[in-house]
């Protein structure tokens, strides 16, 4: 198993380490994992063997440079999987309240199905809009918001992306490529607490849970 695409923000910091850390901290606790590859920034590896170490990693520590896009960035680490691995995980680590029922959930159904991801339902109502006017609103029934972890038996994920670089497809994860194969997707049930945090906004709500929640903060102790 692995842990996969890692941009620079994985090394903004949250509660005095960065936001990495928190992802393999909830790894730790997963038996199922047995390596984890992480793609990096040049110069940040001393940083992402720190987070590793402050973390209590137990399992094989891989690290590479990442792609040009995220999808490069997983091809890339799934390049360096061990060949022994039946089932393949992707994360990204600026989703640091990821926790380890989530990441076990996830390699158990892709055992069983093929693939899997977190997701939860889309609650906001969906208007599509043009030059900043509404256009349509679309029911959001059946829609799901995905979310990573995302795992794959390793034979699918390693097709998927072998035959997307000849179709030109710029995927946003890595279901979309497995999909695209007419594979089997399940959605494991994700948190609203798996959020992703792209925006100056996303880490001050995630610094005041931090602040506002001692039992959320001592799960990533």
């Amino acid at each position: 198993m692995r842990l996969g695409h890692s941009q620079p923000k994985a090394f903004v910091e949250l509660g005095g380490r960065p936001l990495l850390y928190y992802s393999l901290r909830s790894i730790r606790e997963v038996a199922a994992i047995g390596e984890v590859i992480v793609a990096i920034p040049p110069g940040k590896e001393a940083a992402a063997q720190h987070a590793a170490r402050q973390a209590g990693l137990g399992v094989a520590l891989k690290l590479t440079a990442g792609g040009a896009e995220r999808q490069d960035s997983v091809r890339i680490a799934l390049a360096l999987a061990s060949a022994h691995s039946s089932v393949v995980l992707v994360h990204d680590a600026a989703r640091p309240f990821a926790p380890s029922r989530l990441f076990a959930g996830c390699i158990e159904a892709a055992a069983r199905n093929g693939g899997a991801i977190a997701a939860i339902p889309v609650a906001d109502t969906l208007k599509e809009a043009a030059h900043n006017s509404i256009i349509a609103t679309r029911p959001r029934q059946g829609l799901f918001a995905a979310q990573t972890p995302q795992a794959f038996k390793r034979d699918l994920l390693v097709a998927a992306h072998s035959t997307n670089p000849a179709a030109g497809i710029l995927a946003t994860d890595d279901a979309f490529l497995v999909e695209r194969l007419g594979a089997r997707v399940e959605i494991v049930p994700g948190s609203a607490l798996n959020f992703k945090i792209t925006t100056a906004e996303d880490l001050r709500m995630a610094q005041a849970l931090i602040a506002a929640d001692p039992l959320l903060a001592r799960q990533f102790e």
